[in-house]
C-alpha cells in the first residue's frame, strides 16, 4: 500500500496538483489578504496564547524564550490538527467525483496533507522571525528538522487515511474527532512545560503521545541548540511508520466498500 501510495502520487501528479490548487482557491476565495493569512494567523494565535498563558497563568520555561517554546509547539500541532481534520472529510467530500471517475481514493487524504503542508512551510516564516527576534538564535542542528517534519507528515497521513476510511461508515466521527482534538491539545505540552508536572507516571504516559515526540525533537534543536538523542530519532521514525502502515492497511481493506456508503 505504501508503494502504491507513492506510485499513485507520481502517476496522478497532475490530479494531485489540481486538487491542491483547488483547495487554495476555495480557502482564500474572496479573502482580501489571501495567503497572507497563513503568516498572520499563527502570529495572532501565538500573541493571544502568550498573553493568556504567560501573563495570566504565569507559565514559564526555564532558560529559554517562552514565545519560541510556544510557537514551536503551536506550529507543529496546528499542522497536524488542520491536516488530519481535512483528510478525515476528504473522501466523503469528493463522493460525487469518486462515483463518476476511477482514481486512487487515497489521493484525497494525501492531497489534504500536502495542501496543509504548504501552509506549514509558510508558517515557518513567522516561527523563525520569533526565533530571531527573541534571541533564541540558529544552529547547524536546524538541518535535522526536515527529518522531524517528514515524520510528522507521515504520521498525519497515516491518521488521515485511518480517519477518512472510518468517516465513510461513521459520520458521527466528524463531531467525535473535534472533541478528541481538544483533549489531545491539552495532553500535548504546547503551552506548558512537561517538567512542571509532578506525577512521573503521568509524564511517562504523556511521552507516549507521538506529537510530543515531534515537538520535543524540534524544541531540542530550536531552543537548546542540541542534537536530539538517538532514541528521539527512533521514537519519531517508529511512530510515523507505524501509523502510516496501519492507516494505509485499513484504508486499503475498506476502500472497495466506500461506494456503498457514499
Amino acid at each position: 500500500m505504501i508503494r502504491a501510495l507513492s506510485s499513485a502520487a507520481q502517476k496522478y501528479t497532475f490530479l494531485l496538483r489540481e486538487l491542491i490548487e483547488r483547495d487554495f482557491k476555495v480557502k482564500y476565495k474572496r479573502s482580501a489578504l489571501g495567503m497572507l493569512w497563513s503568516l498572520l494567523y499563527p502570529v495572532m494565535m501565538m500573541a493571544v496564547m502568550a498573553l493568556v498563558f504567560q501573563n495570566v497563568f504565569r507559565f514559564t520555561t526555564a532558560g529559554v524564550s517562552y514565545l519560541s517554546y510556544l510557537m514551536t509547539g503551536l506550529t507543529l500541532f496546528n499542522y497536524f490538527s488542520e491536516a488530519s481534520n481535512l483528510a478525515m472529510s476528504s473522501v466523503v467530500a469528493n463522493s460525487a467525483l469518486i462515483r463518476k471517475v476511477y482514481m486512487p481514493k487515497y489521493i484525497f487524504p494525501l492531497s489534504k496533507c500536502l495542501f496543509v503542508g504548504i501552509n506549514f512551510l509558510l508558517t515557518l516564516l513567522p516561527l523563525y522571525a520569533v526565533i530571531l527576534l527573541t534571541g533564541t538564535g540558529l544552529c547547524w542542528q536546524h538541518l535535522l528538522l526536515p527529518f522531524d517534519w517528514l515524520c510528522l507528515l507521515s504520521f498525519t497521513l497515516g491518521m488521515g487515511l485511518l480517519l477518512s476510511a472510518a468517516a465513510v461508515f461513521l459520520r458521527d466521527l466528524f463531531y467525535i474527532y473535534s472533541i478528541v482534538l481538544t483533549i489531545w491539545t491539552y495532553l500535548t505540552p504546547i503551552m506548558y512545560d512537561l517538567s512542571a508536572i509532578g506525577n512521573r507516571t503521568l509524564i511517562a504516559l504523556m511521552k507516549l503521545n507521538p506529537l510530543y515526540q515531534y515537538i520535543a525533537f524540534a524544541r531540542t534543536v530550536i531552543l537548546y541548540h542540541a542534537t536530539p538523542q538517538p532514541r528521539q530519532f527512533l521514537a519519531c521514525f517508529l511512530s510515523a511508520a507505524l501509523f502510516l502502515l496501519v492507516g494505509a492497511f485499513v484504508f486499503r481493506k475498506r476502500q472497495d466498500q466506500f461506494l456503498y456508503y457514499l
